[in-house]
Formats: structure tokens, sequence, C-alpha cells
């Protein structure tokens, strides 16, 4: 029975892993989409994102079998509790890259972030692929100090965050209300898919150490 649940859990982490991969591609083909009006990878990414949803689905259910079946306690419920943890946050995160390309193809052909806003933005995918790629990392081979790393990255995503308001709000702003609009959605976008990945960090760093952050 031991070692069926390890097999079982092993499969629980290796769908995590899968999911934290695919939501890093998913978010680099959105901001893709985004920043260069590439409707192709929009459209991958809004058709990929089922996928990312069906990973989550197995999770679930493989997490509650092991719950029915083995019963897990201490150190063992933990992993099987941090898994349904982890995976909701990267569901959530898929989703947010799905909410990118979507606002991509809705303004295609026209490109929906002005000249004055592709920095940040392009900073911003940059975190959030680091971020993502940490994920992917720490659910592969559980590391406490890198999984408390992406608490850091999430300040310097916020910093951006600030940054791009200040740009909105500024009364030299040219291209009116919708655009406005739009960007601040994809900066919400971005900062949230970055809080979720603080999220599923906080969990890994609560397996590995048995101590909520």
């Amino acid at each position: 029975m031991r070692d069926e649940f390890r097999a079982e859990l092993q499969t629980v982490s290796q769908l995590l892993v899968d999911m934290a991969e695919g939501i890093r591609a998913a978010m680099r083909q959105a901001t893709r989409a985004l920043l260069t009006a590439d409707r192709k990878a929009a459209e991958v990414v809004i058709a990929r994102d089922a996928e990312i949803d069906g990973l989550y689905r197995d999770v679930e259910e493989r997490v509650c079998e092991l719950l029915a079946r083995q019963a897990p306690v201490a150190s063992d419920l933990r992993a099987v509790i941090t898994a349904l943890h982890v995976a909701a946050d990267l569901e959530r995160m898929g989703d947010l890259a799905d909410h990118v390309a979507k606002t991509a193809l809705r303004r295609h052909p026209s490109p929906v972030v002005p000249a004055e806003l592709r920095p940040i933005f392009t900073d911003m995918a940059d975190i959030a692929d680091r971020m993502a790629a940490k994920i992917a990392s720490v659910l592969a081979d559980p590391d406490a100090d890198l999984a408390a790393e992406l608490d850091r990255d999430d300040d310097a995503m916020d910093d951006l965050h600030r940054g791009l308001f200040a740009v909105l709000l500024d009364d030299a702003w040219p291209y009116g209300v919708e655009t406005a609009i739009d960007a601040t959605l994809l900066g919400r976008f971005y900062e949230r898919f970055a809080d979720h990945a603080v999220n599923a960090g906080e969990h890994v760093v609560y397996l590995v150490t048995g101590e909520p952050v």
C-alpha cells in the first residue's frame, strides 16, 4: 500500500509539473500575441487552455482517490493537500494567460499595447516567465529557498503594475479610454498571474518545512 501511495503521489507531482510548464508556455505565447498582434499564437493559447483544465481535473480526481483509499496522515497528507492547492493556483494562472490571448485576439489586427507601454508589458512578461519557471522547478524538486524567491519576484511585478498606472493616469495619456481599459485589465492579468505563483510557492514551502508561510 505504501509503494502504491508513493507511485500515485509521484504521478500527481508529474501532472503538476506538466501544468506549470503548460502555463509558462501559454503566457509566453499570449505575450507574443499581445505584443506582435500574432493571431495564431493567441488561438493556440485559447485552444490549449482546455488541456490545462483537463490536467487540473485529473489532479483533483487522483487526490480524491488518494484521500479515500489511502487515508494519508502527517507529511503524506500535507503532500496530498498541497498538490490540490497548487493545482488550483496553476489552473488560474492558465486562465489568466488565456485572458491575455483573448484580449490580443479581440483587437486583432490592431495592436492592443501602444508603444509607450510595450517596455512595461515586456518586463511584466519576463517576470511572469521567470516565476513560472521557478514553480515548475520547485514542483519537480521541492526547494523552499527557491520557492521563497517568488515573493521578491512578485514585488518587482507590483512595482511595474504601479508604474503602468502612473502612465495611464497621466494627463498626457493620448490613446483614449478604450486603450486605457485594455491596458488596465492586461496589467491586472499579469499581476494576478504573479500572485498565484506566490501562492503556489508558499504551498511548496509548507510542504518542505511543515510551517505555514
